[in-house]
């Protein structure tokens, strides 16, 4: 039979697909060789594609990993990968590596995205958006960026990606700046190694009270008012900012910051006292460093994008031609500010740099603020303040350190200091899921329901107005509460991702992060023992639900139902396995790459981002839905590559809880014609890849009108009731009679 072909073909590919996985994960192949980087992206890049006019690359040199780029045998510039000079990551926690062209005269050349493990497909930022912006930094002199710290560029930033486009507008800058000193291009001269200057004087006595902490520069102030924010945003590039101003007095405060190095012994001790500097000194490992950074008024320096994605994308610290962005794990928060006449502050927040950073607190460095305001339905702009620090005088010592060899305790420090980030990783991912304690609380209120509706569906399917009632009910909330309130749909990306973390290294921090993905799942994972697949498609999917729902319009308005021939109807079944056997295999090979024809799923357009899209995944996403509108859940059936995903392991469930009757299909097919996915074979077979648990054929079970068996047994029933009431009545006349 043709379902037993398939059936077998595809326990086939399973098994080859997984012995594929169990080969390549010993090899690590979704790890990224670091050795060869720039001449395996030479080799993919062609480089007309960079700049052009080019035509060939020189050689990789041996002291420094960039290569010639050569036009009609002449060398017109120098190629690098950012990765090899900046080690600055994204959201993924991983490099974002970008070719870059640079000029003989120190200006950039070109500029090209070439790999990334950026969730920026899980957001629905296009990823041709990011490589577009990339290309923009032709042009950009380095020689500027030096005398302006970086900051003589205009930086466009994609709302909704902030962190991904600093970091590429960071590493950049400031690889750009690495290379140009190393081969002194434009001038740019590469700096001497010396040691440093001064060293923290450990004698050094801070001021005991506020005003005198600011007033001797030990304690640095940003103050903006809501007017200098305005002015700042009407000199930006975006035209769009000045039409939409900040609401206020031009005096209010918009922003009262103000920051200090408290690793300085005596700064710290002042700032957050004896007993908060311990604390302090336990959380810092031998050679780190700690800001504090305190802040009140109507904006937010930490803002919440931190709490997704685990970065603070509204501050930075640069220093030189090294910037430091800080995550979660280097945070801490500050309860009070020790010091005597301190104001009060709505945010006082710790910030470690690591030791291996290269942070001198000896050398100036500057805080940078990155404001946003919104100007459009998903658009923001962005403008930049800074607040430079250097430290003053009296906590320094003209004496050069002298090299401190690693001791047992500072071995200790650095375990502790190991500690101390998984202790901050669980507090964030608790933080999340405190946060969003409503929602979960919704969430688990639906799994209890659905849960208790399976288990008892005898009761709730006598009824078939109930039954249809709840389950209308049930797919509304799907769609409207986890669907596009709060955007907690499942995909095939979630996945392949998992597969990767198994490759690199299992981690559950980064999944805890997303409290309702990971209760779906687990929900999802013990669903497929006791119902298969149909109680998350069938059920809990938003886009499942939105098929059904306008589905369920389109009868309302008379639209024509098509029923497929069984016969084609099982063959198409077989076009999700494939399409998800593909993005498996592509994801072995690259994950960018999988990630990217992932987009067969429309659910980030129409879910997520409820279609504010560009047009062609709007009209990828309506094509989708379009058949559904004739054929209930076309996309379900046919396409759905999350569906044949969890169809595979959905053949371990241990309990066969939809019930039939021997009739069933011999030669009653009243199930198999009114099933809505055609999952019924016409021998009466439910076949559980394909079922959506809507409970349908179970009311059918226990109908008395549409049921053949039911039906019968109504009647007999009736006639032995008629017949003993017979019975009873001629015994009642015969005893009457004299």
């Amino acid at each position: 039979m043709p379902h037993l072909i398939i059936s077998r073909a595809l326990r086939f590919l399973t098994v080859v697909f997984s012995l594929a996985l169990l080969m390549v994960l010993p090899t690590d192949a979704f790890s990224q060789s670091q050795s060869n980087l720039l001449s395996r992206f030479l080799a993919q890049t062609p480089p007309s594609s960079l700049v052009e006019g080019a035509d060939a690359y020189g050689g990789v040199k041996e002291d420094l990993p960039v290569a010639p780029l050569l036009k009609d045998g002449t060398q017109i510039g120098w190629v690098w990968v950012t990765s090899d000079f900046v080690g600055t990551t994204g959201y993924s926690g991983k490099p974002i590596h970008t070719l870059v062209a640079i000029g003989l005269d120190a200006t950039i050349l070109g500029a090209k995205l070439v790999e990334h493990s950026e969730p920026i497909v899980l957001v629905g930022i296009p990823d041709e958006k990011i490589k577009a912006l990339t290309r923009s930094y032709v042009g950009v002199d380095l020689v500027e960026e030096a005398s302006s710290g970086g900051q003589s560029h205009d930086l466009d930033i994609i709302s909704g990606a902030t962190v991904t486009i600093i970091v590429i507008d960071d590493s950049i800058v400031r690889s750009g700046l690495k290379v140009a000193r190393a081969l002194e291009l434009g001038g740019l001269k590469q700096a001497k190694a010396q040691g440093p200057k001064f060293v923290i004087n450990e004698d050094a006595q801070a001021a005991g009270d506020w005003t005198s902490l600011v007033s001797d520069g030990t304690v640095r102030r940003l103050d903006l008012d809501v007017s200098q924010v305005n002015q700042a945003f009407a000199n930006s590039a975006d035209p769009r900012a000045a039409r939409h101003p900040e609401k206020g007095p031009d005096a209010d405060t918009f922003i009262k910051l103000a920051v200090a190095p408290v690793s300085v012994p005596a700064i710290g001790k002042v700032l957050l006292g004896e007993n908060g500097y311990s604390g302090l000194s336990n959380w810092l490992a031998a050679g780190d460093h700690a800001l504090m950074v305190v802040g009140r008024g109507r904006y937010s320096f930490k803002g919440s994008g931190y709490v997704r994605g685990g970065i603070f994308d509204r501050i930075q610290v640069v220093q030189g031609d090294n910037s430091f962005r800080f995550r979660d794990r280097s945070h801490k928060r500050v309860s009070n500010i020790a010091v005597d006449g301190s104001p009060s502050f709505k945010e006082m927040d710790l910030f470690k740099i690591p030791a291996d950073a290269g942070f001198d607190p000896t050398k100036p460095w500057r805080l940078e603020l990155l404001v946003q305001r919104r100007v459009g339905a998903i658009d923001k702009a962005f403008v930049t303040f800074g607040l430079d620090y250097r430290l003053p005088e009296k906590y320094l010592s003209p004496v050069i350190a002298q090299k401190v060899e690693p001791t047992g305790a500072a071995a200790a420090a650095v375990q502790q200091a190991d500690q101390s980030e998984i202790a901050a990783k669980q507090a964030l991912w608790k933080r999340i899921w405190w946060q969003k304690r409503f929602e979960i609380a919704g969430l688990l209120v639906m799994l209890g329901t659905l849960t208790i509706a399976f288990f008892f569906q005898r009761w709730l399917v006598k009824s078939e107005k109930v039954t249809f009632w709840f389950r209308i009910g049930f797919l509304t909330l799907t769609l409207f509460f986890l669907g596009w309130y709060a955007n907690a749909q499942l995909s095939v990306v979630n996945l392949m991702a998992l597969g990767g973390a198994l490759a690199t290294g299992f981690s559950w921090d980064a999944f805890l992060m997303e409290p309702l993905t990971f209760i779906l799942w687990f929900s999802v994972a013990a669903a497929l023992l006791f119902w298969g697949r149909g109680a998350y498609c069938g059920w809990l999917c938003p886009f499942g639900a939105l098929q059904e729902l306008l589905n369920r319009v389109a009868k309302l308005a008379r639209v024509p139902q098509w029923t497929l021939p069984f016969g084609l109807n099982e063959r198409l079944w077989a076009v999700k396995y494939m399409i998800f056997l593909v993005l498996f295999g592509l994801s072995l090979a690259s994950m960018p790459w999988a990630e990217r024809f992932a987009e067969v799923e429309p659910f980030k357009t129409a879910i997520i981002l409820k279609f504010d899209r560009s047009w062609p995944f709007v009209l990828f996403a309506l094509a989708m839905l379009a058949p559904g509108l004739f054929i209930e859940r076309f996309y379900c059936r046919y396409v759905c590559p999350l569906g044949g995903a969890l169809a595979i392991p959905a053949r371990m469930r241990m309990f066969d809880w939809l019930k039939r009757y021997p009739d069933c299909g011999r030669p009653c097919q009243t199930c198999a014609i009114e099933c809505p996915v055609q999952a019924i074979h016409p021998t009466g077979e439910i076949n559980p890849n394909e079922c959506v648990n809507c409970l349908h054929c179970q009311v059918l079970y226990h109908s008395e009108k549409k049921c053949p068996v039911v039906i019968r047994q109504v009647k007999r029933r009736a006639n032995i009731a008629a017949s003993s009431g017979k019975t009873a009545a001629q015994k009642r006349a015969a005893s009457t009679q004299p």
